[in-house]
Order: C-alpha cells, then sequence, then structure tokens
C-alpha cells in the first residue's frame, strides 16, 4: 500500500528530498549532489534517500528549476514571434524606464528574439476586441514554414488586444499546428489575458523560449517515474505557491521558473500557521543564492507581475528577491578589498573542503576554518570535508590581502552576512517594512549558520530555524494546495462601475477556475475560488490587488463604498498613506481557483525539557577569537531544553550556530528557537 508523501527540490549545489510516512506520521530527509548534466539523476539519488521503492508513494510534488536555468544560461529554443502588422517592434522598444538612473552603461536587456525572426501578420482588432482587418492565413502559413524549416523551437502569437478576443490568435495556432506540428506554441491570451502589450509580448516570449525545454524534461522524469514504479501523478511546484500536476505544469511553463525557491516561503506559511506568528521573514541560503520572501499576516507576499533580468512577466509570482550569496559563494580580491559572489563554486568543483579539486576559498570553506562546521558529520556525514584544503584556501586569498587565516574567513562571513542583510532591506526597509516587526525563519544547508548574525543587524527579535532546514523548500511543497490564477482586464472607474458587469466577470472565471480545479481531481467540495480586483488611485501607475468577498458581492447596494474603504485602508497599510475619497479605477478582475490534495497538519511534539543529551565542547572562533562552544546534535536535543551560546547544533542538512549572547530553545514542534539571551 502506498504510504509515502514525497517532495523533492533540485538547488545548485544539492538535490533534497523530505518523505512523509501516513502510518507513523515521522518525516525523513535526505539529499543527493545535483547533477548538472542530467538533473533526473540527483533527483532520483535524492529520493533513495528516503524511499526505498517509488511504488510505495501515494503523493509527490518536485520543484523544478530546469526553466529557469535555461533563461539564465540563455540555452532555450530559437522563438519565431507573429505580432499583428505595424507592432513588430513592441518587444523591442519596450519600455523608457532606466532602472540604473546614474549608470551611463545602462543598456536594455537584449530580447530573446531578434527582429529579423519577428513576423508582422495582417489582421486587426480595435480597442473593443471587433475584428477590423481579416486575419492573413497565408502569411503565417509562410512564416510557419520559414520556423520549421529553419529549426526553430517555439512560435509565440501576441496579437493587438487578443486579451478581448483571442480569435485571431487561436486561428494562427490552427495554422501554426497544421504546418509545422512539432514547433511549440504560445499565445499571449493563454499566457497573460491582461492589458499591456510589451509585458504581454514579453511574457509569451519568454514562455515559448523555455516551453520544450521543460516539457522535455518533465516528460522524462515523469517517464521514468512511472517505469521504476510510481503510481500516482506527479506535481509540480509553481511560482504563484500552488502545485498542479505535471501535465498541467508542461502547459504552463512559465509558471514553473521560480519554482524551487517558493517552496521554502510555502513552508513559511505553514511554520505561521502552526506556530501562531503571522509575520516572517524567510531566507533561504543554500550552495549558490541566498533568497528572501516574506509572509505577511500569514500570507505569503504575491505580486500580480514580476520581472526576470529585466523582462516582464505577467503572471502571480510569489515576491522573492535573490542575490549570489550561497555557502559555495567565491571569496577573492578585487581592487584591493575583499569580495564575496555572486560567482560560485556550484556542485562540481564545490567549494575547496569537498576535496573535488576547487583551490578558490568560499563561505562554506571560512565557516570550516572557523570552527563553524563539524567535518567529519557533512550532510548527515555523507560527506567528508578536507580541513586543510580548506585552511590552504583561505590561507592564500589572505595572503594576498596581508589577512591571518582565521582574520580572512571571518571576514568573509562578515561579508557575506553584510550582502545578505541588504537583501533582507530590499524587501522590508526599502518598502517602508520594520524587520523588527518580524521573525526570521533560516532554512537553506547554509542559512541556519549565518541566520543569528542576520537578526543582529537588523534588530531582529527572533530567529527560528525550523525542522529539516536544509530540506525546508521541500517540505513546505507538502504543505501547498493545487492552485489556478485566472485574470481579465477590466478597465472602469468606481463611480461609474458595471456592477452587474464586473459580477459576471468573476462569476465566468470561478466557472472556468472550478473547471480547471476538476482536471486536477479536485471537486466543488474540496476546492474554493477566492476573487480580487487591481485597483489605484486615478492617475497612478501601480495598482493594489483588494479581495472582493464573492463573485456576486459586486451587486450588494454597499460594494462600491465597502471597496473603497478596503482600499484605502491597505493603501495606507503599504505606503504609508492614503486619499480617502479620492477616484479610483479598476484595472483587472482575477480569480484563483484553490484545492487541497492532503495537507499535513504538523503537531506538537511531547516535552521532555529535563532529560539528558549528549554534548562535547570544542573551540570555535567569534569576533575574531576562539571559544568553547557546546557541540549537539539535533536529534539529541529534546523538546523544551534550552542551550545558552556559544553553541553549534549539527544535523543531517544544515548546521545552526548560537553565538555568545544568544540562547537556543526548542519549541514545541521541534524548531530551534533564537533570542538574545537576556542575562547577556
Amino acid at each position: 500500500m502506498s504510504r509515502y508523501r514525497v517532495a523533492m527540490d533540485i538547488g545548485g549545489t544539492f538535490t533534497d528530498a523530505v518523505a512523509y510516512d501516513e502510518e507513523t506520521g515521522t518525516y525523513v530527509a535526505g539529499k543527493s549532489s545535483t547533477t548538472p548534466q542530467d538533473l533526473t539523476d540527483g533527483v532520483f539519488g535524492a529520493l533513495g534517500t528516503v524511499v526505498d521503492d517509488p511504488a510505495d508513494v501515494s503523493f509527490s510534488v518536485h520543484g523544478t528549476t530546469q526553466g529557469l536555468n535555461a533563461f539564465l544560461q540563455r540555452r532555450g529554443v530559437r522563438v519565431v514571434l507573429l505580432a499583428t502588422s505595424g507592432a513588430g517592434d513592441v518587444l523591442h522598444i519596450a519600455r523608457g524606464n532606466r532602472t540604473r538612473l546614474y549608470d551611463i552603461h545602462f543598456r536594455k536587456p537584449t530580447p530573446l528574439v531578434p527582429r529579423r525572426d519577428i513576423v508582422e501578420i495582417e489582421g486587426r482588432l480595435n480597442a473593443a476586441g471587433e475584428e477590423i482587418a481579416a486575419l492573413d492565413e497565408a502569411a503565417i502559413r509562410a512564416a510557419a514554414r520559414r520556423a520549421r524549416d529553419e529549426g526553430a523551437g517555439g512560435i509565440a502569437i501576441a496579437f493587438l488586444f487578443a486579451y478581448l478576443n483571442p480569435a485571431h490568435e487561436l486561428r494562427a495556432a490552427e495554422i501554426v499546428a497544421e504546418e509545422a506540428p512539432d514547433l511549440a506554441i504560445s499565445l499571449s491570451h493563454q499566457v497573460a489575458r491582461e492589458w499591456r502589450e510589451y509585458e504581454r509580448t514579453s511574457s509569451t516570449v519568454l514562455d515559448a523560449y523555455v516551453a520544450p525545454i521543460v516539457k522535455r524534461y518533465l516528460g522524462r522524469l515523469t517517464g521514468e517515474m512511472a517505469a521504476r514504479g510510481l503510481a500516482v501523478p506527479m506535481h509540480v511546484m509553481q511560482s504563484n505557491g500552488g502545485i498542479v500536476s505535471a501535465q498541467a505544469a508542461a502547459q504552463q511553463t512559465l509558471q514553473t521558473l521560480l519554482s524551487g525557491p517558493v517552496g521554502g516561503t510555502m513552508g513559511g506559511v505553514a511554520l505561521s500557521r502552526i506556530t501562531g506568528r503571522p509575520n516572517l521573514i524567510c531566507v533561504d541560503m543554500g550552495g549558490t543564492s541566498f533568497d528572501v520572501s516574506l509572509v505577511v499576516d500569514g500570507k505569503p507576499d504575491v505580486s500580480t507581475e514580476a520581472e526576470l533580468e529585466g523582462f516582464p512577466l505577467l503572471m502571480p509570482v510569489v515576491n522573492i528577491h535573490t542575490v549570489g550569496a550561497g555557502g559555495g559563494s567565491l571569496a577573492y580580491e578585487e581592487g584591493g578589498g575583499l569580495r564575496v559572489g555572486p560567482q560560485s563554486a556550484g556542485a562540481d568543483p564545490g567549494p575547496a573542503c569537498y576535496g573535488r579539486g576547487g583551490t578558490e576559498p568560499t563561505v562554506t570553506d571560512a565557516n570550516v576554518v572557523l570552527g563553524r562546521v563539524d567535518p567529519s558529520w557533512f550532510a548527515g556525514g555523507q560527506m567528508t570535508l578536507d580541513v586543510d584544503a580548506a585552511k590552504a584556501a583561505v590561507a592564500g586569498l589572505g595572503d594576498t590581502l596581508g589577512l591571518g587565516t582565521l582574520e580572512l574567513a571571518d571576514g568573509i562571513c562578515a561579508v557575506a552576512n553584510a550582502k545578505m542583510a541588504q537583501a533582507i532591506r530590499t524587501l522590508t526597509v526599502e518598502k517602508g517594512i520594520a524587520p523588527s516587526d518580524f521573525a526570521l525563519v533560516a532554512f537553506g544547508g547554509a542559512g541556519p549558520m549565518h541566520a543569528a548574525f542576520l537578526a543582529a543587524e537588523l534588530e531582529i527579535p527572533e530567529t527560528i530555524v525550523p525542522r529539516f532546514p536544509g530540506a525546508f523548500s521541500a517540505w513546505g511543497m507538502l504543505e501547498t494546495e493545487i492552485r489556478k490564477d485566472f485574470a481579465r482586464s477590466f478597465v472602469q472607474t468606481l463611480p461609474t462601475l458595471d456592477s452587474a458587469g464586473l459580477a459576471d466577470a468573476l462569476e465566468a472565471q470561478e466557472a472556468e477556475a472550478y473547471a480547471a480545479l476538476a482536471d486536477e481531481g479536485i471537486d466543488r467540495a474540496t476546492g474554493r475560488v477566492e476573487h480580487h480586483v487591481d485597483l489605484r488611485y486615478i492617475g497612478q501607475e501601480y495598482t493594489l490587488t483588494i479581495p472582493v468577498l464573492s463573485a456576486d458581492e459586486p451587486r450588494g447596494d454597499t460594494f462600491t463604498a465597502d471597496l473603497q474603504a478596503r482600499f484605502d485602508t491597505t493603501h495606507a497599510a503599504r505606503f504609508g498613506h492614503a486619499n480617502p475619497g479620492a477616484p479610483i479605477e479598476f484595472v483587472a478582475a482575477r480569480s484563483t481557483g484553490l484545492g487541497d490534495k492532503g495537507r499535513i497538519e504538523p503537531t506538537a511534539l511531547d516535552s521532555d525539557a529535563g532529560a539528558e543529551y549528549p554534548t562535547e565542547r570544542k573551540e570555535v572562533v567569534f569576533g575574531g577569537a576562539p571559544v568553547q562552544a557546546t557541540i549537539v546534535r539535533r536529534d539529541d536535543l529534546p523538546v523544551g531544553v534550552s542551550i545558552d551560546g556559544p553553541a553549534v547544533v549539527v544535523e543531517s542538512t544544515a548546521t545552526t550556530v548560537v553565538p555568545p549572547g544568544q540562547r537556543l530553545t526548542v519549541d514545541p514542534f521541534g524548531a530551534l528557537v533564537l533570542q538574545t539571551d537576556p542575562r547577556s
């Protein structure tokens, strides 16, 4: 009988897996080195550490970076873009925004489709979605043949006003499928059914650029899983914080771009729910990057659009700020000073201490030199670290900078911490949010090692290290729901609102949402649909997404007054001010279908604070000087126990460092909670 709920998450250095045993109610986490040459090898390696036989799996979910990597490394397929005649330059004109105001070398990002691969097609809709010129089907056939004959991998179709009337795009897709059946086809009204031609076109092009690669990867992975005995559908984590079946993900490849990092945010949402802490800053420090996201009032901080290396994306996405600061980030000299990242040693050769040929010092090497890592029990004993190699790498750079080995190792960690603290400020202080009003949740293989220092820098009162921190993103995937998003442009002012028209639009999207949930095995009894509208003061560029209680609420007598009040309150909370009574306009109507596939509700563990547990004493460097610190394995710590720093807690997926002046307590759910010792 199948009994394990399993999640797998691919990172830059390790691939993590978490399994929940439905019979015993226990978790197990494991990891395997990521295999860049074929990511499926790492996935199966990690799966094998937590489950003996895939046939025993009752539910599976996967976070993939395949699409994101293809984009970042610019190894997507060649794309041909079909645009409305006269609008072929939309992608290249882009926007006039200058994101780096004082950079005289600033250049807009190079579009993924060169001008020679953009084909303008006769045929036109007006701003109401009505046809004013017939579609030139012969030109579409010619473009499809050319794309096929020249070896293109995908066609993006983005016609003017298709978000209002998709007829031309649908017909163009039929013709392309007839002439070039092997080409991936992306339609703008399916990718982003919203206004703003450049953003919609950019989203469609990016979808076409990565779609074939993601589809091939998911097809191979699901096929191999089935061959090995997996009898249940595989699910994929989405950028919006929900999951869908792999089959659906292959049709919505754009939503997989931030698949992996979002799992950690959703783990934070679950942690918020079970511990009663509404506001969390989630930090995920892995081998190559440092990701920051927020949980506000128990919900993930989700935006209706995003930007990836300068390219806009119209889709709901959990806000994640990423910097190149991970355990594998390289330290080097530049201009006579010490720099850390964004370059990384990656999985191969990895840090010098891995003994795989790496010679340049990394953040992990610095922590090894400082004694903050147990070299004989790294990754749960799967790897024994080479301390001498780490010291040699750090000492070599120290000679260049005129610093001692311990001094430089401390400096490497300090520079990395400063970089990560600034990343946290980007999502908090720069948006008017005080970090001190939040708790810090640290995970990833290296996150708990640096968390206490980040909390001290930002005056965050409490740091939480959840169970299985090195595989927390995978754990978070087990705590998510099926999610399907729908949106359409709805441009009206609040005083002249067509309430019935808004209600009709939301009801239509609600029907779409329930139909999509049904494809995922969710019926109306187990699913639900939430509605929102994008609003702004007239004259503003940016919008706020405000909840609507039901699809029928706009028909109520008090709807406009209630909505005005919600908007003003949200505006004041977000920006620090509001303008009650100022005219408001609608921009879009949104509906989200959600369905539970059997999320696990963690339960409190039995407290045994008085129990004895084994410890060791060892020299660990803090503030440039070695001090005697308590070394303990996390599995030995009873619930309710407290430990005064300095201390180091080691486990199979991460290491938690407790500096002097901090106290660690094991909470009822097994999380490690670090706070400033009131006696210090």
